[in-house]
């Protein structure tokens, strides 16, 4: 008797099983579209936070770049005074 409750039972779920599978796939399909959403909206959001460095850097070159400059050109007398003496 207890097999064939065990038996009865695994058709029962299984039955509900078949009847929610539409639900469950739908659900599924909603899921992964959002998270394809999501993922979109992150690699663009990083391309245009990458374009606006890119654009400030190229903006603030007047700036930095004699300043580079004028750094490797004092780090290079502190060379050679330091292998003369």
């Amino acid at each position: 008797m207890k097999t064939f409750l065990k038996v009865l039972l695994i058709a029962a779920l299984a039955i509900i099983a078949v009847k929610l599978l539409p639900i469950t796939l739908v659900m599924g399909c909603l899921l992964a579209a959002g998270l394809a959403l999501l993922a979109g909206i992150g690699v663009a959001t990083m391309a245009i936070a990458a374009c606006l460095g890119l654009v400030i850097v190229t903006l603030l070159s007047p700036i930095w770049l004699p300043i580079l400059a004028i750094i490797g050109i004092v780090t290079l007398v502190k060379r050679r005074s330091a292998v003369t003496a």
